[in-house]
């Protein structure tokens, strides 16, 4: 069992980059969902001072410079274009830019950076992987983790796998956790602090 590295999830992941947003903006296949509260959540975590995927949440960060790292080609060419207008669109590099690369094996230097943010990727990855992305993310980013990523819901099952359908029918199997703010700070403070950022309803946000 895996995600980070399983070929079927990498498949999915590129087919969903363009129809991505539609989740998080309520519009698609995800129109007519009930989800109170849910633009409300949405909005709190773009706030934060705080996976890109479609750098959805990334093009909120501050600094003069962030970097993007998803394993989808597709969803880094929306990821890039985001970024760019973020620095004023003149292509100049200094808004952010977006990376093709593995999580397991982060492509940068020990202490390249201030902060890894990571959005709903830490949930739906297996044991082993948890434990090298955790270790990658604090070798890069000593300072600073901040793992954003879906609440429990009130009835369903906190682990399970769950059937994924596309906007062109396509059906696929992603292995997802849902995690209280309590629990990723259980598992994110290895004998350290955590702070919950959010516990909400919809979404949960830690720093570490």
């Amino acid at each position: 069992m895996a995600f980070a590295r399983d070929a079927d999830t990498h498949a999915y992941y590129e087919a969903r980059a363009a129809e991505y947003d539609e989740w998080y903006e309520g519009t698609g296949r995800f129109a007519t969902r009930d989800r109170p509260g849910w633009a409300d959540e949405v909005e709190r975590l773009v706030g934060l001072d705080v996976a890109c995927g479609t750098a959805f949440l990334t093009r909120h960060l501050r600094g003069d410079l962030v970097v993007g790292l998803d394993r989808s080609p597709a969803m880094v060419a929306i990821a890039q274009h985001r970024l760019r207008e973020r620095g004023g669109g003149d292509g100049d590099g200094d808004g952010g830019l977006a990376l093709t690369g593995d999580a397991l094996a982060l492509p940068f230097a020990d202490g390249a950076f201030d902060r890894v943010l990571t959005g709903h990727f830490y949930g739906h990855l297996v044991p082993a992987e948890r434990a090298a992305f955790l270790a990658e993310a604090r070798r890069v980013a000593p300072g600073e983790l901040v793992v954003i990523d879906s609440a429990p819901r009130e009835h369903g099952e906190r682990e399970r796998w769950e059937e994924r359908i596309l906007n062109d029918g396509s059906r696929h199997r992603v292995f997802k956790r849902f995690l209280s703010g309590a629990d990723l700070a259980a598992e994110l403070g290895g004998g350290g602090e955590a702070e919950i950022l959010m516990d909400g309803r919809w979404f949960s946000a830690v720093r570490a």
